[in-house]
């Protein structure tokens, strides 16, 4: 006879920890730390893409798969996993789930929480342009003048530092071709981008929505705006020289711009208009700013992203197909 003490009816008894470790298969427990793995969602993921993270605000882990656009809780996880249709299908899997396993697993260790420190860049250098710099903006059509203007800077190095468990400080020192510093108009580093890494080209310094500094903001409200995916998407736009058009981008195209900036945006542009990528999850992406802020999105019918479009047909076809994709949402209003 099963005895009935160890089954349980609420989906809070049951470790969120425990979720992702079971139907993740995580070779390690998780206790506060971040982990990256191959995407579940994408059998042809070759670079892990997958991250479930300890969100620090919530106090709870949640995931982010880059490959598929998915995210969200522990239920969130199972409900796409496993094609669900609704919360209610997946907390009752999870359920059934657990009762199976503490049936042969009786003892359900305590999670305690340690600090894992994460990386951070403490020091970098900035250097002089060379050839090879020149030969990978230029082939977007992105020259010096619109370079400095976003204040883009290569960059001889950048160190970073986190604390170990132990109070030892590990150390990360990255001397490379291709890297480059995005720092705002006061000076400060927000991003360092490194087109030619084929896993993390990307790191994040600090919170900036990119193009704000440049912003030109006219009393009239006749400007419209297009949120791009990234700053050098953002940068091609400009070279287009569309008029009437300004141009930002947020942290990354999977984090979305928080309502205090896009409400300050609205007071200023007469509309706003969202170019994301053109694969899943960049038009699930712009989709959301549809959902939350009845922004129009643009699919750009041509390479992956704008930039990608630019340096593979040039600055006259994009601009054209551009135009008429905007002319088309206005004849739809």
């Amino acid at each position: 006879m099963i005895s009935t003490k160890t089954l349980v009816d609420n989906i809070g008894d049951i470790p969120r920890e425990w979720v992702f470790e079971y139907y993740l298969n995580l070779k390690e427990k998780l206790t506060g730390q971040n982990v990256k793995i191959l995407s579940v969602f994408n059998s042809k993921d070759k670079v892990p893409s997958m991250f479930v993270y300890f969100d620090g605000t919530s106090g709870e882990y949640k995931f982010k798969d880059f490959s598929s656009g998915h995210q969200g809780d522990h239920i969130k996880l199972v409900m796409h996993l496993f094609d669900l249709p609704s919360y209610s299908h997946a907390v009752n899997k999870i359920i059934m789930d657990y009762e199976e396993y503490i049936k042969d697993n009786s003892v359900v260790p305590t999670i305690e929480y340690q600090i894992h420190d994460k990386f951070k860049v403490v020091d970098y250098e900035i250097r002089h342009w060379t050839n090879l710099d020149q030969a990978y903006w230029t082939g977007y059509k992105i020259g010096s003048k619109i370079l400095d203007y976003y204040n883009v800077s290569p960059l001889e190095f950048f160190t970073m530092e986190k604390t170990e468990l132990d109070g030892s400080i590990s150390s990360i020192t990255v001397n490379k071709k291709y890297v480059y510093g995005y720092f705002r108009k006061d000076g400060s580093l927000y991003k360092i981008y490194m087109p030619k890494n084929t896993d993390k080209k990307f790191i994040k310094v600090e919170n900036y929505t990119q193009g704000m500094d440049q912003l030109i903001i006219n009393p009239t409200k006749v400007d419209n705006l297009i949120i791009t995916s990234s700053l050098k998407d953002l940068m091609a736009f400009v070279k287009l020289g569309i008029p009437g058009i300004q141009a930002v981008a947020p942290d990354s195209e999977n984090s979305m711009i928080n309502s205090e900036i896009v409400y300050k945006l609205k007071s200023i542009f007469n509309r706003i208009i969202v170019l994301f990528d053109n694969d899943g999850p960049g038009i699930e992406a712009a989709k959301k700013y549809k959902e939350k802020y009845n922004f129009d999105y643009i699919v750009l019918d041509m390479e992956k992203d704008l930039s990608d479009s630019v340096k593979a047909h040039g600055l006259i076809k994009v601009k054209e197909r551009l135009t008429e994709l905007i002319d088309e949402l206005d004849l739809s209003r």
